[in-house]
């Protein structure tokens, strides 16, 4: 693909889908290729896996080092070889701070010396043109502002991680802006679990006004005595009734602002029960098709332009009765308000997008625009008070309430968010009510909700903790690692892995994951951005007392059980008391005189089979004894010393039965073989855990005629790619097997 730029301007773009659509604006003499996002990153482990640098040398000033992502060697490649024949180097990558940072990292990798830098909020040829007439230096401060949130990313979540590893169990983490998310949904759980519902009755009265038309009453009260319930029922029963008050008001109803992230992915939950990864998912690809603006953005503001060309479409739809121009005040007080918020590109466009998720988003996006710059919708609330007659003992008032629409206004333009309306009939003060029935309901007051995404998101929002790019990115961490939280419906649940955790870090480190430290440090980072504050200085403000604080940690016990368990649960092999443990799969009940005795029950009081003794001596360690245990994926053999030692024996009759057929490429006497992992099947070396040939799709059997690697399964286009994710055949896309 790589066409020569000899003469013309290179411009480089994070997303191939991106590059297509400005090129077409561009013309000729511009050629615009994709860095296909990071090329490259701080490297995941401590140190670089190829010269052995400090991931972050603290010591010289918190300086890290960056190494190539993995499989961009040939992008890198491609792009060093067209900004040498062009006359001009341009950097089109996402208007934000992670977008700096990207186009920074061209810059340093490709050792280019005179790349300028061009922003746009819209995909649109006059946008891109207009960009393209003024480029700008790359702005140090934006890359320090992201280049220091990594960084504090990855010293508070090694630090944390690695304490969390040796104080509760392996293989646990947390994250500097996870951790505090987790608490808020623990601290919320912790409610929900204490709440103690209490019994109350709702009572329904179905009347009927002199003109024959029936509406229901509800009593003003709830009573928690069902004998005053009874005795409401009992006189409401024996004289009649009457209407006391009529009450009609007429109200309006102000369009909301139009979306910034954080209301766009809230819309899209309570909506469509999309997750905030789905919606931003889909909004990247309405953005880089150019229908929408940038959708990372925390302003409310609406550009000249587009509210010139709003108010035309307005009123050649609605008319113009129904235009009324608004502004905005933006909530965030770090909102960046040279941005704009969510909308479409193109305001007379009312349908957009390639696939159902993209055209109900747009949909949403343009109903919310248009919708923010028409006039008020006018209701006429109304409220019939009623109650009986000559009553010796008086009853609570009973009561119903009705809206009825007079002028939809912006619900013309978004109808979904019109709600129901409730219609009463028409009744005068002193008229006499026909009851029909007169009933109750029994009750229970219910907890405080659990945090739905679109509900977290919200109050991520409220007090300042994460950024509008990165709501999903937490969301999709709690939920993917660690198993901390879990999705019913809509409704997140913190897990008792996730319980453990948190409750670890409210103790220990209460302060680093409260709110006001959390919101603190956003400032701190905006502050970096703005050139108000110095990158090492900021870090070391932030990371110095934590790291202290963690040395001091290092002598906290470790976390062998979480407390007794009830007194008559007994130990289901030697009668003793039992105690609450963490597994990975969750909370279950030990034998107290663990490891003597390893007797283990459910928390329901079901007894949980322990490792079973083969007879057999492990041949990896010589020492330990092969047993058999139950694992996530049914049972297996292996070492009793796990986890000193690793050894899992092959059994011959799983692997014929998961056999693929294919010689393993790596060693000697191996064949590929189908697995279960926690991420779905896969395919890996029967010979594991000696030889690590893992590939994701099946193997076919063919090795790559670039790297040797293994083919596996591709596309219905393109048969087979290879499994090396390195090799330029991995990429269908891009597949060259001469």
């Amino acid at each position: 693909m790589s066409t020569s730029a000899k003469g013309k301007t290179l411009v480089i773009v994070e997303s191939p889908a991106k590059a297509k659509t400005i090129e077409k604006y561009l013309g000729k003499d511009y050629i615009v290729r994709a860095s296909v996002g990071h090329i490259r990153d701080i490297p995941k482990s401590n140190k670089c896996r190829i010269c052995g640098k400090l991931a972050i040398d603290i010591a010289g000033g918190y300086t890290p080092h960056y190494e190539v992502t993995l499989g961009k060697e040939k992008i890198i490649a491609e792009l060093r070889s067209l900004a040498k024949g062009a006359k001009e180097v341009l950097l089109a990558t996402d208007p934000d701070r992670e977008g700096e940072a990207i186009a920074w990292h061209i810059v340093e990798t490709l050792g280019l010396k005179k790349a300028k830098r061009i922003v746009f909020y819209e995909i649109t040829e006059g946008a891109v043109q207009e960009a393209a007439k003024n480029p700008r230096p790359i702005d140090e401060n934006l890359r320090h502002a992201q280049e220091a949130r990594r960084g504090l990313d990855r010293l508070v979540g090694y630090a944390l991680s690695g304490l969390i590893w040796k104080k509760v169990r392996y293989g646990l983490g947390a994250g500097r802006v996870q951790s505090p998310a987790l608490r808020i949904l623990m601290e919320r759980e912790r409610e929900w679990r204490a709440f103690v519902p209490e019994v109350y009755w709702r009572i329904y009265a179905k009347v009927e006004s002199k003109k024959k038309e029936s509406f229901e009453l509800l009593c003003t009260e709830e009573p928690r005595d069902k004998k005053v319930v009874e005795r409401i029922i009992v006189e409401g029963k024996k004289y009649p009734w009457q209407v006391r008050d009529v009450k009609e008001t007429e109200t309006t109803r102000s369009p909301r602002p139009p979306f910034t992230t954080s209301t766009l992915q809230q819309a899209a939950s309570n909506r469509f029960g999309m997750s905030p990864s789905s919606t931003m998912r889909a909004a990247q690809k309405l953005y880089e098709a150019g229908l929408i603006t940038y959708m990372r953005t925390d302003s409310t503001n609406l550009s000249a332009q587009a509210v010139e060309q709003i108010a035309g479409v307005i009123e050649k739809t609605y008319g113009k009765a129904s235009v009324q121009v608004r502004t905005y005040k933006t909530k965030s007080k770090n909102a960046q308000e040279a941005h704009e918020a969510v909308r479409p590109t193109n305001a007379t466009k009312r349908s957009a997008g390639h696939n159902p998720e993209q055209i109900r988003l747009y949909k949403l996006i343009w109903q919310r625009t248009v919708a923010s710059q028409m006039v008020d919708a006018v209701m006429l609330r109304t409220k019939i008070v009623a109650n009986i007659l000559e009553a010796k003992e008086p009853i609570p008032d009973f009561s119903a309430n009705g809206s009825r629409m007079l002028s939809l206004g912006w619900l013309a333009a978004d109808p979904e968010a019109k709600g129901e309306e409730v219609l009463l009939p028409k009744v005068e003060v002193g008229e006499t009510l026909s009851l029909h029935d007169l009933y109750s309901e029994e009750r229970e007051t219910e907890p405080p909700f659990r945090y739905t995404e679109a509900g977290l998101v919200k109050e991520l929002e409220k007090r300042g903790i994460g950024r509008p790019s990165t709501y999903a990115s937490i969301i999709k961490t709690l939920l993917d690692q660690h198993g901390y939280v879990t999705r019913e419906g809509k409704t997140l649940i913190p897990t008792d892995t996730g319980d453990v955790v948190s409750s670890f870090l409210e103790e220990h480190f209460a302060f680093y994951i409260s709110d006001t430290f959390t919101a603190e440090m956003e400032e701190k980072l905006d502050d970096i951005a703005n050139g108000t504050r110095e990158y090492a200085a900021t870090l070391q403000q932030i990371y110095g007392p934590f790291s202290k604080e963690i040395k001091a940690k290092e002598k906290v016990k470790k976390i062998t059980n979480l407390g007794d368990a009830d007194p008559e649960m007994k130990c289901p092999k030697c009668e003793s008391k039992m105690v609450v443990k963490l597994s990975k799969n969750g909370k279950f009940l030990s034998c107290a005189r663990f490891p003597e005795c390893d007797g283990a029950r459910t928390f329901d009081g079901k007894e949980l089979a322990g490792p079973r003794p083969t007879g057999e001596k492990c041949p990896e360690c010589a020492t330990g004894e092969l047993v058999e245990r139950e694992g996530r994926f049914g049972k297996f053999i292996a070492c009793g010393k796990y986890p000193k030692c690793k050894y899992i024996k092959n059994d011959p009759e799983t692997a014929k039965l998961n056999s693929t057929g294919v010689k393993c490429n790596l060693c000697a006497d191996g064949e590929m073989v189908t697995r279960r992992g926690r991420f779905g099947f896969f395919y890996s070396c029967s010979n594991y855990p000696n030889c690590k040939n893992i590939t994701k799709a099946k193997p076919t059997g063919n090795n790559c005629p670039l790297c040797k690697s293994l083919m596996m399964e591709g596309t219905k286009t393109i048969p087979e790619r290879c499994s090396n994710r390195a090799c330029p055949n991995h990429n269908p896309h891009k597949l060259n097997t001469k």
